[in-house]
């Protein structure tokens, strides 16, 4: 059995999207039965690429080039869909990242690992419903131009791992926590039954991917003596280029191990002030 972080590699190699997801979600199903054996397979070290490989289409543009429409139509969902599938197939990668990149170099219990596998099976899981939510308007990953703003946190902290921590789990997979709902109440209105119930889906498994992030950035500042909120604060304006957007979720934020102090100082509120 090839190391953990050689498998991560391997998901960041595939590029495109079907195969990414399945692989990964192959891999996790592996990881997972080692666990329960009692033989878990070796962490290694790994050389993974700055960039994972991505399909041809869709076409990644600057945020500000990509194309909006309103919500509240047909050709709104599917963008909001494709959207989500867009967010979902990164961050399968950012979680396959944070293992290539950090295992085995940054000395951590097992059960990191167990977390972000399990993140990133979750993640593969969402891109599938997604992509079945897309089919259901004659659209697939790829029909839209995508932002190609993503990766560039993992790139700013390819060798942070607590500002990886601070910037992708804790500042923007918590943003999918602020937004969801909204999404959720405008497939409610539409009456898309199948959307409604694949977001919900997401919306509760991403509060886990939020407090995993949140859960190794204080073991991190325990074993470096740090104090968590004022080191969350500098990171944060180190690698997040602007200010945090409310209104904050900040219900779910709580239940994800995110209090109020670490983030409403660095909103667009506090900062005008």
């Amino acid at each position: 059995m090839i190391p953990l972080t050689q498998m991560a590699t391997d998901v960041l190699q595939t590029a495109d999207g079907a195969e990414k997801t399945a692989l990964s979600r192959k891999y996790a199903a592996e990881w997972f039965a080692s666990r329960e054996a009692g033989a878990p397979i070796e962490i290694g070290t790994a050389a993974p690429p700055l960039r994972p490989a991505r399909p041809q289409k869709p076409a990644l543009l600057d945020p500000r080039d990509v194309p909006r429409r309103k919500p509240g139509t047909p050709e709104g969902r599917v963008a909001m869909l494709h959207a989500v599938a867009h967010i979902e197939l990164n961050a399968v990668d950012l979680h396959w990242d944070i293992i290539a990149r950090f295992g085995g170099r940054v000395d951590f219990p097992i059960g990191f690992y167990d977390d972000w596998v399990k993140s990133a099976d979750e993640e593969s899981k969402h891109f599938g419903l997604m992509s079945d939510c897309l089919a259901n308007y004659g659209a697939h990953y790829g029909s839209l131009d995508a932002h190609a703003g993503m990766w560039s946190a993992a790139e700013d902290t390819a060798d942070d791992i607590l500002g990886r921590l601070a910037v992708v789990p804790m500042v923007l997979e918590a943003r999918g926590l602020d937004v969801t709902p909204g999404m959720i109440k405008l497939f409610k209105q539409a009456k898309d039954t199948a959307a409604v119930e694949a977001m919900e889906v997401i919306y509760a498994e991403e509060v886990h991917h939020v407090s995993y992030g949140s859960k190794w950035f204080h073991f991190l500042c325990g074993r470096q003596n740090l104090d968590p909120t004022p080191t969350f604060h500098g990171l944060v304006r180190k690698y997040f280029h602007g200010a945090l957007k409310p209104p904050f979720n900040e219900e779910k934020r709580a239940e994800a191990g995110i209090p109020p102090d670490f983030y409403w100082p660095l909103s667009e509120s506090a900062a005008v002030r």
